[in-house]
C-alpha cells in the first residue's frame, strides 16, 4: 500500500479531531447555522464565493440548500457566484478578476442576506472585495478559512477558521462544517 494513503487519512482525522475538540469554534459553526436560519426566515438569500476547490465547495453547499439535503422540501435561495461562466469571463476581462464576485454581490444583495466567503488562505483578492461589497450592501458575512485566516479574519462578521494550514485538510473541514450547517438549517426550517 502506498504510504500516503494512511498518512493523509491520519492528517484528515487530526484536523477533524482538533475541530471536534474546539468548543469556541463549534459555537461559531452553531452561530453560522443560526445566521442562515434567520436570513431565510426573513425572506433572504445566501450567496457563496470561493476560488478553485473552494469554488467547488461553494457550489456544492449552495446546491444542498437550493436543492435538498435530506428532506423533500421547498427550495431555499442559495447561489455560488461563479456559476455563470459568460458573466465571469466578461467581468474578468472588462473589469478584472478581482471584481467578479463583488459585482455579482452588488447586483444581487439585499440587507439581511448572507455571504459565505471561502478562502483557505483568507487572502483571495476577489473574495475580499466581495466581502467589502457585501458589507456596503448590508449583508452578514461568514468567512470559512484555514487557521491563519489572513486578511479575511478582520473583515467578516463570523469567522470559522478551521485548525489546519494544509489546503486539502482545510477544504475537507469546510465541507464537514458546511454539511452540518445545511442539515441544521433544513431541520430547523422544515421540521
Amino acid at each position: 500500500m502506498h504510504p500516503l494513503i494512511q498518512t493523509r487519512i491520519a492528517s484528515h482525522l487530526y484536523a477533524v479531531t482538533l475541530l471536534h475538540e474546539d468548543e469556541y469554534l463549534l459555537a461559531r459553526v452553531d452561530a453560522m447555522a443560526k445566521m442562515l436560519i434567520a436570513c431565510y426566515q426573513q425572506g433572504g438569500k445566501v450567496l457563496f464565493c470561493g476560488n478553485g476547490g473552494s469554488a467547488a465547495d461553494a457550489q456544492h453547499l449552495a446546491a444542498e440548500l437550493s436543492g435538498r439535503f435530506y428532506k423533500n422540501r421547498a427550495p431555499l435561495f442559495a447561489e455560488a457566484l461563479h456559476v455563470n461562466t459568460s458573466y465571469l469571463t466578461a467581468v474578468g476581462n472588462d473589469y478584472g478578476y478581482d471584481l467578479v464576485f463583488a459585482r455579482m454581490v452588488e447586483a444581487m444583495a439585499q440587507p439581511g442576506d448572507v455571504l459565505v466567503a471561502l478562502s483557505t488562505s483568507g487572502n483571495s483578492p476577489n473574495v475580499l472585495k466581495a466581502i467589502e461589497m457585501a458589507q456596503q450592501k448590508g449583508m452578514k458575512v461568514v468567512g470559512l478559512s484555514g487557521m491563519g485566516a489572513g486578511k479575511l479574519a478582520n473583515l467578516v462578521d463570523l469567522l470559522i477558521n478551521v485548525p489546519s494550514e494544509d489546503t486539502p485538510r482545510i477544504q475537507e473541514c469546510h465541507m464537514l462544517v458546511g454539511h452540518i450547517v445545511c442539515e441544521i438549517v433544513e431541520a430547523s426550517l422544515f421540521s
